[in-house]
């Protein structure tokens, strides 16, 4: 559902994806390139098209570049398909965080920065408050919260892989759906394609 052509473009002309574009250039030997040179390379080597679609993700941006079917014109027979794949369109863009990598998700590093917050929170009420006489049950809080935060990521960890799951199982089946439409003659995919992001206008 990702659309290539838009891929490519971005890639060469939205700062938001210097780092692929240089990796691009790096791997083409070339100091400027083209969108069909992008395309040829991102074709070789998919980690470059993963790089990307990561970036997407981490700025909330979606890669499904296909938009809604309009239901309104459509036979009864196709209307009730199109209504599940705009259902799962939407479920889709949902669960598209979960795609991600969790060790490079956000969610880890805000479990990250709590930790080392408390960290010195309790450097800052041993040290510099003199409370060595606490010393103990500070460092048991501290204790604590480290085991709440491993518990707590193995929880997101957990929700990452099986949301992650849910995604891929449903991708494969909108795609099944929209190629029956197509095939049945109920849309063109290529009317569905958004061709270009909103965020980068």
């Amino acid at each position: 559902m990702i659309h290539l052509e838009r891929v490519a473009k971005e890639i060469k002309t939205v700062g938001l994806y210097d780092l692929v574009l240089q990796d691009v250039c790096r791997v083409a030997g070339k100091t400027r390139i083209s969108e069909k040179e992008i395309l040829h390379i991102l074709d070789e080597n998919p980690q470059l098209l993963e790089d990307y679609m990561q970036i997407n993700v981490e700025y909330n941006l979606s890669n499904i570049h296909l938009k809604d079917i309009a239901t309104d014109t459509l036979k009864a027979e196709c209307r009730e398909k199109a209504q599940q794949v705009n259902t799962h369109l939407a479920t889709l863009r949902e669960l598209e965080k979960y795609t991600l990598d969790f060790e490079q998700s956000a969610t880890l590093v805000i479990i990250f920065s709590i930790e080392f917050f408390v960290l010195f929170s309790v450097q800052y009420f041993i040290v510099l408050l003199n409370l060595k006489a606490w010393q103990w049950w500070i460092y048991g809080v501290f204790a604590s919260s480290v085991a709440f935060a491993y518990w707590y990521g193995k929880k997101k960890s957990r929700l990452y892989a099986k949301n992650a799951k849910i995604y891929d199982a449903l991708y494969l089946e909108t795609l099944e759906e929209i190629d029956w439409l197509e095939v049945q003659g109920c849309i063109q995919k290529s009317d569905l394609i958004i061709r270009e992001c909103e965020e980068h206008v």
